[in-house]
């Protein structure tokens, strides 16, 4: 069968959309949030439901081609060059089961639908700081999210996951029903096939202390040694991160930011509000703000505490996990990220801890729990050179000395080769054990278009 007889083919298996390079919408449909690198598939599959997903798979194993998904293509990672891409954007929808206190959240669905979703019943999922990213990609990746040091990984929550695997079937796996690839898909999902849906429980909030705190650096010296002294002691109800940018004196950004060097303190409480003041009060005191937007909201409005940019752009980003941060080093990497970085770089400390480092009654696939702190260091690339940016972000991530030996991949941005720099996600016993799953399910690394683990060689 040539080509053009075999897409035939698949088109006839498939109620759904199948694109070739150069039909109307092909170009659009490939494109995702990151703007740096893109899909470039040889056929482009948009679902109509799992059995759309299980021919796209069946037709990839049969010519030996590798499958992507993407949903919103935030996480891009490994570009697809020929191949079939699986569009899962086309998959939404979310159900929330308030008795049981979860929700079934289809493989397109973005963050803040299951946000809405959820709220109505007096409940929240576990989501990141932007609610415009895909809600089951961050919870393949691990899920590091507002509320983690009180509720843990939102991996460590999810109950079933439905995915088509290499050998295109299509499965729902819990714990009782497979154990070990249960295990491997909450944390490293995506290398085991297209996941089409996720069950996931949800925590009872409805209300959060929360919001950020900004401050202009040249008035307020050292405030990130201020900010780690800060976090020492700080129950788990309270989730923290500490940013610094060097704004560009443009007027794309607000006046009051604008050629300044800026420290952002965002933090989730969900105690008491009383007592969420009493604990932020000390930052309050560290200097004059720019900015304060810390109060009592409903949890619909966790979006605004991050206040991530929705518009697609280029952007590279990677991390360290860190034991801690000793007040040299905090100097230090205040140092690179200022005005005087030959390449503008966005610096995130966050807190971690509490729940975080505490293993799930059900064992899962995220690695490093025994970090205190993420260093992020981000590029957006408005014009910077690719290895210049790299670069930047190296400078910063080489200041922290006390790594605990990992990265945490929902904070890693840009293109890797397949295989490549990704098995400091987790533990080395548990990426070998992931290597050998991946060995019989995938043997020929089908799915290899993310933060790919190559199958084990044979013994």
């Amino acid at each position: 069968m040539n080509a053009a007889a075999a897409v035939r083919s698949l088109a006839d298996r498939v109620s759904g959309a199948v694109l070739l390079p150069g039909d109307d919408g092909f170009d659009a449909r490939c494109a995702g949030f990151q703007t740096a690198y893109r899909h470039r598939p040889s056929v482009l599959v948009r679902p109509d439901g799992p059995d759309d997903v299980a021919a796209a798979v069946a037709y990839a194993a049969e010519h030996a081609l590798p499958v992507a998904a993407q949903a919103t293509g935030h996480g891009l990672s490994a570009p697809l060059d020929g191949g079939v891409l699986i569009d899962t954007g086309t998959l939404t929808g979310v159900t929330v089961d308030a008795a049981a206190g979860t929700a079934r959240i289809a493989a397109g669905t973005r963050a803040g639908a299951v946000v809405d979703a959820a709220a109505r019943y007096g409940l929240a999922p576990l989501n990141g700081s932007s609610t415009g990213v895909g809600a089951v990609g961050y919870l393949l990746g691990g899920g590091l999210g507002l509320l983690g040091r009180r509720f843990g990984w939102a991996a460590d929550h999810v109950r079933a996951v439905e995915i088509v695997t290499a050998d295109a079937r299509h499965r729902r796996v819990t714990a009782d029903s497979d154990p070990e690839l249960f295990w491997a898909l909450r944390g490293a999902g995506a290398n085991f096939g297209v996941v089409t849906a996720v069950e996931t429980g949800l925590v009872r909030v409805s209300r959060i202390y929360g919001g950020e705190l900004v401050f202009d650096l040249a008035a307020t010296p050292g405030l990130l040694e201020r900010y780690l002294r800060w976090t020492e002691d700080l129950p788990e109800e309270l989730t923290s991160s500490m940013s610094l940018l060097a704004y560009p004196d443009l007027p794309a950004f607000p006046a009051k930011l604008r050629g300044r060097y800026v420290g952002h303190v965002r933090v989730a409480h969900t105690g008491d509000h009383r007592e969420g003041q009493r604990l932020v009060a000390p930052l309050r005191a560290a200097g004059p703000l720019l900015a304060d937007t810390v109060a009592e909201m409903p949890y619909t409005e966790c979006g605004a505490i991050y206040n991530d940019p929705p518009v697609p752009h280029a952007y590279l980003g990677d991390n360290v996990l860190l034991r801690a941060i000793d007040p040299a080093e905090a100097a230090a990497i205040t140092e690179l990220a200022g005005p005087g970085a030959p390449v503008p770089c966005v610096v995130d400390v966050r807190h971690l801890g509490g729940a975080l480092g505490r293993e799930p009654e059900v064992p899962a696939a995220v690695g490093h729990r025994s970090a205190g702190y993420l260093l992020r260091a981000l590029v957006p690339l408005m014009g910077a050179a690719p290895d210049d940016a790299r670069a930047a972000m190296r400078r910063v991530l080489d200041a922290a000395g006390q790594r605990v030996g990992g990265r945490c991949q929902n904070l890693v941005y840009g293109e890797d080769a397949p295989g490549a720099g990704t098995a400091d996600f987790w533990e080395p016993d548990d990426h070998r054990r992931l290597a050998e799953l991946k060995a019989r399910l995938d043997p020929a690394n089908l799915f290899r278009c993310n933060r790919n683990i190559a199958p084990a060689a044979p013994a």
